[in-house]
């Protein structure tokens, strides 16, 4: 199929496991998606768009052919299909392993038994080149969801993807290699970049798209603190640039704030405490763009 002939930038959107925390991800950036008048073709509040749900492996398909110019799925597919797309953002959202698992006690001395064996795999071709990497005498056995099922019966090894590894143990397998880690990742088609004005609205979206995600790993922290004090707390503060400084009424001092990471709390706050800084407030941030 040829791609279609369109201004607008063809934006995919993954459907099912992917979909609610895409669509929330979005809606912090000020781009909540509304039901269309077709169900597949959701509408997004910025111009110059034209959006449709598919699902993930059909999001890669798309992108690599041409038809979608944009869109949300997971590292681990676009592997899988060897798809030549630009990645734009890793979201960091709905984080996996691809791992090859083993029955217990199926693996002695850190190595599978010398014989022949069945892996079983959606990806087919990631676990035959971890196959072939690996140097195992084995046949590949394409599945059809579930795999973590098949073994002992069907499958000696799976090659599966595992957020926590508790599906695994539950069905009594361990891993017993990492193939690779994967997450929901913003790609472009490449040619969608080839057009200047496909490419201003691409890399605007991925700025919103970036500063939602910016924001969650930060919060605003403010203080006030004397002048004696001022030079010592803002030490302290690991802040993106300078923080922003003002006087308090009556010259009783300054109020203090910066947007620091998140996981620097537990140290930043009893530190600040410690230097003379009163009247802390941690607040959350919709959004930061650099």
């Amino acid at each position: 199929m040829s791609p279609t002939t369109t201004d607008s930038v063809r934006l995919a959107l993954p459907k099912g496991r992917m979909q609610d925390a895409v669509q929330t991800l979005l809606a912090d950036a000020g781009l909540a998606v509304r039901p269309g008048a077709r169900s597949y073709r959701p509408e997004l509040p910025l111009a110059g768009f034209e959006t449709k749900l598919l699902k993930p492996q059909a999001v890669v398909h798309m992108l690599h052919a041409g038809t979608r110019d944009l869109g949300f799925a997971g590292a681990d597919w676009v592997a899988e299909l060897g798809a030549e797309l630009v990645e734009l953002v890793d979201t960091g959202l709905d984080r996996v392993r691809l791992v090859a698992a083993a029955p217990m006690g199926f693996v002695r001395d850190g190595a599978l038994p010398r014989r022949p064996l069945v892996v079983a795999s959606e990806y087919e071709r990631l676990a035959k080149s971890w196959i072939s990497r690996k140097g195992i005498d084995a046949t590949f056995v394409r599945s059809w969801g579930a795999t973590e099922v098949l073994p002992p019966e069907d499958a000696d090894v799976v090659v599966d993807n595992t957020a926590s590894g508790a599906t695994l143990v539950a069905n009594g397998l361990a891993i017993v290699d990492e193939l690779l880690a994967s997450s929901t990742r913003l790609y472009a088609s490449p040619r969608a970049l080839d057009d200047s004005a496909k490419r201003e609205r691409i890399e605007t979206f991925a700025l919103l798209v970036r500063s939602v995600l910016e924001a969650r790993e930060r919060v605003m922290v403010e203080v006030n603190v004397t002048a004696e004090r001022l030079e010592s707390v803002c030490a302290a503060l690991p802040c993106m640039r300078e923080p922003t400084i003002s006087r308090l009424h009556g010259e009783a001092g300054y109020a203090v704030r910066a947007a620091v990471r998140r996981s620097e709390l537990p140290r930043v706050v009893p530190e600040i405490k410690r230097r003379g800084g009163t009247d802390v407030v941690v607040s959350a941030l919709a959004q930061i763009v650099p």
